[in-house]
């Protein structure tokens, strides 16, 4: 199996599995009692902070959460006032400000270029003072263009504003600007265990707590820790530190390896200059994914997000790029990173271009 769906999970680290079995296997205290294995499983919990702290910004607080959906429905419903955010967010963020919304909430859902790449006169005309909150993706998940962050924090500064960044496809790959008051990531996207994200939050920056109960992570997120899922996290952030420019070389020679690969016919979707180049999202004029991902079941690769997969409908994403339904239909999406060999992508590259062509001669 070659597995080139990086941008949905990352296989667990080796390094990450180690840190995990000694709090799996035979140290199960809790982190928040107050004897003395309860303090070494939290003296546990407080290492992978500061390891996860490490590729994010200074000056704020690492809270851990059961994922990045956690951190972003707290970052947006602990937060007041009118929210701004970008037609291309993942529908954490989508689906979490609709919410708000029904609930009186003014929301303003700003479109994308072609490039997916939002404009930002058009965003400095929407945010402007009273906006409570700006919403914006590091690196998106379906076609992997990178937003400009940095400005569109200083645009919400501007005006009052907090700035959410949902950094889970960037964090440990794309720096994230200092700008940023809350940042959400997520451990199973740096080769962490699934079940475990965070959400930084600035010094000073209050929020309202979305669970209640023990307050066991400050500021006010409730609920007992994992020191497996933590350490875990903690270490796969460790590792992405160590091996940061590794690897970013290492995706960079397989993105143009890959794209050189390719046969004629293909175009990839949104900008080709501003993006994480672990993303290729391509489409092929009438392509049926359905029928190649039947045909190349040894590869694992995406006909979209696989948050999304499975609804039966177009990804919104690439309708907010302009792609038509039938555009959309025939787009699929490969990712790959640390693990993935140059040879495996290319035998993966040239296979899915010739069943691709294959469809073409048949019809």
């Amino acid at each position: 199996m070659s597995y080139l769906d990086y941008q949905a999970t990352t296989p667990l680290a080796p390094e990450a599995l180690a840190a995990m079995l000694p709090w799996l296997e035979r140290q199960h205290a809790n982190p928040h009692s107050p004897h003395r294995e309860g303090r070494a499983a939290r003296a546990a919990v407080e290492v992978a902070r500061g390891q996860v702290a490490r590729l994010l910004p200074p000056g704020g607080r690492v809270t851990f959460t059961s994922g990045a959906t956690e951190a972003l429905n707290w970052a947006i419903q602990g937060s007041e006032g009118p929210i701004v955010t970008l037609a291309t967010e993942h529908a954490a963020v989508l689906d979490t400000v609709a919410a708000e919304a029904r609930k009186g909430r003014a929301v303003t859902v700003l479109p994308v270029g072609s490039d997916g790449r939002v404009d930002l006169e058009e965003a400095a005309r929407a945010i402007a003072p009273g906006t409570g909150l700006v919403a914006a993706m590091l690196v998106n998940n379906e076609i992997g263009v990178i937003q400009p962050i940095a400005e569109l924090a200083a645009l919400a500064h501007a005006a009052g504003a907090r700035f959410l960044c949902d950094a889970v496809q960037g964090y440990g790959r794309v720096p994230i600007p200092d700008g940023c008051d809350l940042v959400a990531v997520s451990a199973h996207k740096i080769h962490g265990p699934k079940g475990v994200g965070a959400l930084w939050v600035r010094d000073g920056v209050p929020l309202a707590p979305l669970l209640h109960g023990g307050g066991q992570e400050a500021p006010g997120r409730s609920g007992t820790l994992s020191p497996a899922l933590c350490a875990g996290f903690g270490a796969a952030a460790g590792l992405a530190v160590a091996r940061h420019d590794d690897d970013i070389a290492h995706v960079a020679r397989l993105a143009q390896a890959a794209l050189a690969a390719l046969g004629p016919g293909w175009h990839v979707n949104g900008s080709t200059e501003h993006r994480y180049r672990g993303n290729l999202n391509l489409r092929r004029a009438g392509l049926d994914v359905a029928r190649l991902m039947s045909d190349l079941r040894d590869i694992a690769f995406s006909a979209g997000s696989a948050c999304a997969s499975g609804s039966g409908r177009p990804s919104h994403v690439l309708s907010a790029i302009g792609l038509s339904d039938a555009e959309a239909r025939s787009s699929i999406r490969i990712g790959f990173g640390r693990t993935t060999s140059e040879e495996e992508l290319l035998n993966a590259i040239t296979r899915i271009d010739a069943a691709a062509r294959a469809q073409q001669v048949a019809a």
